[in-house]
């Protein structure tokens, strides 16, 4: 399978280093071969320059010109449904789970392990129903 994911005007990416982290922008301008102008519309990502090292590319693509204005932006993010199209995809998804695990309490934690327990319990017992 061919490579797909190019750095070009109107690529979504995530950023994944600085107080951004975590969030959604478009690529709004190339500026050399090391840096790009970013800006999310939606997500709260303020228009800045960011290094290619600190984002990291998705799949999904927005159709706008090089240096397209904020109102253009979030016209063409609204328009290709970017948000929820981000939401639905297993990369989101593992990021949001990181997120929540990393707040659970003790007892939360603790739930979840008797959970498992019990879930086990469960498959095994049938397992065993199955090979007898």
């Amino acid at each position: 399978m061919p490579f797909t994911r190019y750095a070009e005007v109107g690529r979504i990416v995530l950023v994944n280093y600085g107080p951004e982290s975590g969030k959604i922008a478009t690529i709004v301008d190339i500026v050399d071969q090391n840096k790009c102008l970013i800006d999310g519309p939606e997500s709260g990502v303020a228009r800045q320059v960011i290094p290619f090292s600190r984002i990291a590319l998705t799949d999904l693509t927005v159709k706008i010109q090089r240096n397209a204005r904020a109102k253009t932006l979030k016209a063409a993010w609204a328009e290709a449904e970017t948000t929820t199209k981000w939401e639905a995809t297993s990369w989101a998804k593992k990021l949001s789970m990181k997120k929540k695990r990393a707040t659970l309490t003790d007892f939360d934690r603790f739930k979840v392990m008797v959970a498992k327990k019990q879930k086990s319990a469960i498959i095994a017992k049938k397992m065993e129903e199955l090979s007898a």
